[in-house]
């Protein structure tokens, strides 16, 4: 029942898209889905609240060629965080998340198949 209250402070917090607060944003939805058996799917009907930003930064990576990107041991690179995200969204969301996901970001492929 906490889940609820939880998506207005997430939204207003993705809804920014200040990138430093949207990565920590991400990092404590994975923490959340992780943290009980049932939240992942207590969160597919609330998808369309919070899925719009992701689709906006989903492809924000670093391009840098062939030097070293630091951000990625800090988890910090957008995109790459954004498709973790997804991941766990669609793993633990039950059999209804990934319709829900592909129907926001299209471009979402799913990690279940492979």
């Amino acid at each position: 029942p906490v889940v609820p209250q939880l998506i207005i402070p997430i939204k207003t917090a993705l809804n920014t898209r200040d990138p430093e607060i949207v990565c920590t944003t991400l990092k404590i939805m994975q923490a959340l889905v992780l943290s009980g058996d049932m939240i992942g799917e207590a969160l597919v009907p609330y998808y369309r609240q919070i899925l719009p930003v992701f689709n906006i930064f989903k492809n924000k990576n670093f391009n840098v060629g062939d030097g070293i990107d630091y951000s990625q041991r800090k988890r910090q690179c957008l995109g790459d965080l954004i498709e973790e995200t997804l991941q766990l969204f669609e793993t633990h969301g039950g059999e209804d998340a990934f319709i829900n996901i592909k129907y926001m970001i299209p471009v979402y492929e799913s990690c279940m198949l492979a």
